[in-house]
């Protein structure tokens, strides 16, 4: 750019057209790179397509944003594909909500209406999250967007659909599922949020043949009416007369067997189990292995139905109550005590969801996790971090039959029809002939995104971008959705492709608030990424974001440091400011030659290729908040702090040479830190990046850095330490005598190995700790009074105190603070001697008097030395 940099950086303006200048140039896209380019494929996990952008996905498009720009800048061909989710249960509340607010509902208008109402509020508010995924600055290829219900992802699930079908894989019958009594379908797990509640634990009578009774304990009282069996551990010494014999549910009377079984755990409640199969998911799996009957008692709605007997019609929490008295009634009650127990409530609707005996669409998923387990076990996907392999290990190996049929509108209609005489034929037609219906229900909305690497590169059509892309290269998501999504993309990839989806899958955490708590409206405590952005930019958010936490932790997202990092963001728009400002003419690019650099140039430079290839490793290691971390301290507190600040003498006062060096080393520096940073933070470091000298259009097109050995300079690292650590001693004394800050003042050094450097590199000191003069001790020369010194290395820096202070009015000064120590340190004492005070006051009063006579005593001390090196000791 030729016309000089603004004072300020203005985000809100420059970020909509830096965003809409690289999308115009087709820079998202694979294409941009050569031909024959290494592809570098990321799949975005897509967001509801009705959903508003929240902070997780903030945090997953600010990590796959920076993996695709720095993989963009290496040269690769680099595809983000973007797309959402049509999110069955989400998308049909919001509009079965509108037709209430109307007054109608979805069974009045009937399905093709409700399709079709549908269809349109997906066309008015899906186009929100992807404008908000633009403002993040996420560089995908908006022109290779997809959506889970779109004519080509469609047709994929409905072939994977048949296909399992075909291969015996599929099937239809009754099981036990997540029931949403609210939303009248079953639900996944996903779907079911698991929170401690405070509940009730009943403890009752069950009878036995005989005249006698178990006590047994339950949290869920209605659900005796559909007991199947009373269950005990084979080798309580309690109950093993009872196995075997009879039992009778209360109030029915109906007989049930009591029987043992290992499962039991015989220190909780009594030690005895109702077993429950239709509305217990362990309660199934006992009944399974022990044969026996499964009785619902519910329907849909979760009222009681017939098999409930006298409580048929009734709600299941008001059965439950009058279950309890009539029990009471019939002295079969023991206790009633508090219970913390975990409440499984639908995410959607926040009802207690019911585990209920229902037809349903299953695949059997156990030969397709094999194969998964197998994918990661042989290194072919690699898990970051490694630590959740052995949580996919231990749900894959335990996976149960996967329930895909929803109770929706909204979705991929099962490809399933019946015949006139309960025929069921799988495939996109129904055969030929009269009274075949089609299935009413749609498929689960993980089914569709488990395809999503495949499907939406063109699968199972043989496209040019499925040969070219497939597998992808990263899956990036929270570790959450490890099971429900991601296990599911590498079992159905690795089974209709032959090939892993992808070869990493790198899991970030949660975002929390800056005390840990998660965000809730509850709490108080929720943040929109959007006021963020509108207050600080997106580039602070984005490296907060980042550089917060670490793969696979939560992170504490503190507004304070977004505030810091927008700082940051400023500091790093002065530095440019004041580059720019000190260029003239035509600046050859890269660096001079070591040799003919200054000592602070050589140092620099090697510091710059310390971080680059520190970057570089952790960038290898997924560590890219601690990367973050580095680049923001060198830029700060190397670049800014120390280099800059001595450049100003070359640049000032130092022949044309001396100039033109120290602008080629500024630019080189600023220019390497813009690209490592690029990928944090793309709109900043791009527009500062136009006002500076540049080979190439783009920063975002240009090179990532790479470490140049030729440049790392240990001498000159270690002999700017030891300067470095002489000017921090000077402030320190200055700091410690009160010192005016712009008060120049002169210092004697016995210099050690270091005259040469220290005669040529005076003038660091003047700029930097206001030194106007070194004088250089001849080698032998004593350390003269009154002095404070400051060691580094074979350097000895003495700071006469007659040039800094007043030191008659500094040695009354602190004479006067000792007088005042020593009557401190004297009444502690006495009270301390004074055994009343010992005996009656509290332990912790005494001990903190102890403590302060201790720091009392430390400082008396501190101020003797002061006092003897200014004042000879003198009072």
């Amino acid at each position: 750019m030729s016309q000089p940099m603004p004072k300020t950086f203005n985000f809100a303006e420059a970020e909509p057209r830096l965003y809409h200048w690289w999308e115009q140039h087709g820079w998202f896209k694979p294409e941009v790179a050569p031909p024959d380019a290494e592809p570098f494929v990321i799949s975005m996990p897509p967001p509801n397509v009705t959903g508003a952008l929240h902070l997780g996905h903030a945090l997953t498009a600010s990590i796959e944003d920076l993996m695709i720009r720095y993989e963009r800048m290496r040269g690769k061909a680099v595809l983000w594909v973007p797309g959402t989710d049509h999110a069955g249960i989400a998308t049909q509340l919001q509009v079965e909500k509108m037709l209430r607010d109307e007054g109608t509902s979805r069974q009045e208008i009937g399905r093709e209406e409700f399709l079709a109402r549908t269809w349109a509020w997906k066309e008015k508010y899906g186009g929100t999250i992807q404008n908000q995924h633009r403002r993040l600055g996420a560089s995908c290829d908006w022109d290779r967007e997809r959506f889970t219900l779109d004519d080509g992802l469609s047709n994929a699930v409905q072939e994977v659909f048949i296909h399992l079908y075909e291969q015996g894989l599929i099937y239809r019958g009754p099981r036990l599922v997540n029931w949403s009594p609210g939303l009248q379908t079953a639900v996944s797990d996903l779907e079911v949020e698991r929170e401690e509640e405070q509940g009730k634990l009943y403890y009752f009578k069950y009878p036995v043949e005989g005249g006698d009774f178990i006590p047994v304990a339950t949290t869920r009282p209605e659900t005796i009416l559909g007991d199947t069996a009373v269950c005990v551990h084979p080798e309580d010494p309690r109950y093993q007369p009872f196995i075997g014999k009879t039992a009778y549910v209360p109030i029915l009377n109906r007989p049930i067997p009591i029987i043992a079984d290992e499962y039991v755990d015989r220190d909780f409640g009594t030690g005895a189990l109702k077993i429950t199969p239709g509305h217990d998911f362990n309660d199934y799996e006992i009944g399974q292995r022990h044969h026996l009957p499964i009785i619902n008692i519910m329907n849909r709605d979760a009222t009681l139905n017939e098999a409930a007997g006298p409580y048929a019609g009734l709600d299941r929490f008001v059965a439950r109550e009058k279950l309890w008295q009539d029990m009471e009634a019939a002295g079969l009650t023991i206790k009633v005590v508090e219970h913390t127990m975990i409440v499984p409530r639908s995410q959607r609707g926040g009802e207690v969801v019911e585990p209920l005996i229902s037809t349903q669409w299953f695949v059997k998923i156990q030969p397709l996790a094999e194969k998964a387990i197998a994918a990661v076990r042989d290194g072919r996907i690699k898990i970051v971090p490694e630590r959740f392999e052995k949580v996919y290990y231990h749900w894959l190996e335990n996976i149960e039959d996967w329930c895909v049929s929803r109770q929706l509108w909204w979705g991929h209609r099962i490809p399933a029809w019946y015949g006139p005489n309960g025929e069921i034929h799988v495939g996109k037609q129904p055969p030929q002939g009269d009274g075949w219906t089609p299935e009413e229900d749609v498929l689960d909305t993980w089914f569709s995104s488990g395809l999503w690497p495949f499907s939406t590169l063109g699968w199972p059509e043989q496209t040019p971008d499925l040969k070219r892309f497939y597998p992808t290269s990263v899956m990036e998501t929270g570790y959450d959705i490890l099971f429900f999504w991601v296990a599911r993309m590498i079992m159905l990839g690795l089974w209709f492709t032959g090939e892993v989806p992808f070869t990493t899958v790198y899991l970030h955490g949660m975002v929390r608030d800056k005390y840990g708590r998660k965000f809730s409206k509850t709490l108080g405590n929720s943040t929109d990424p959007l006021e963020i952005m509108d207050q600080y930019g997106t580039d602070p958010l984005r490296f907060t974001l980042v550089t917060s936490g670490s793969p696979g932790n939560d992170l504490n997202l503190d507004n304070d440091r977004v505030e810091a990092n927008w700082r940051f963001v400023n500091k790093i728009w002065q530095m440019g400011n004041f580059i720019t400002g000190n260029l003239e003419g035509d600046l050859p690019p890269g660096l001079p030659p070591a040799s003919e650099l200054d000592l602070p140039s050589r140092w620099i430079v090697s510091r710059l290729n310390r971080l680059i290839g520190s970057v570089q490793y952790l960038f290898d290691a997924y560590q890219y908040g601690e990367a973050g971390r580095q680049i923001y301290e060198f830029l700060w507190n190397e670049f800014a702090d120390w280099y800059i600040e001595m450049s100003k003498h070359p640049l000032y006062e130092g022949d044309a040479g001396a100039k033109t060096h120290t602008r080629r080393v500024l630019v080189t520096v600023l220019d390497t830190c813009l690209r490592l940073l690029h990928p944090f933070m793309p709109f900043v470091t791009e527009e500062l990046w136009q006002y500076l000298p540049h080979q190439g259009e783009a920063l975002m097109l240009a090179r990532w850095p790479a470490v140049n050995e030729a440049c790392l300079d240990e001498p000159a690292e270690n002999t700017m330490n030891v300067l470095m650590d002489l000017v921090r001693g000077v402030r320190n004394v200055r700091t410690e005598y009160g010192v005016d800050p712009a008060r120049r003042i002169e210092a004697l050094v016995s210099p050690g190995s270091y005259r040469d450097v220290l005669q040529q590199y005076s003038y660091i000191f003047a700029r930097l700790c206001n030194v106007s003069h070194l004088k250089l001790l001849d080698a032998g020369a004593g350390a003269p009074e009154q002095a404070a010194s400051v060691v580094a290395s074979d350097v000895t820096l003495y700071l006469p105190l007659a040039g800094m202070v007043d030191i008659q009015a500094e040695c009354d000064r602190l004479n006067k603070e000792q007088a005042r120590l020593e009557e401190q340190i004297k009444r502690s004492q006495a009270m301390l001697a004074n055994e009343q005070f010992v005996s009656r006051a509290k332990p912790e009063v005494v001990e903190r008097e102890r403590t302060r006579l201790a720091e009392l005593q430390a400082s008396s001390t501190q101020l003797a030395e002061r006092l003897a090196a200014l004042c000879n000791g003198a009072k």
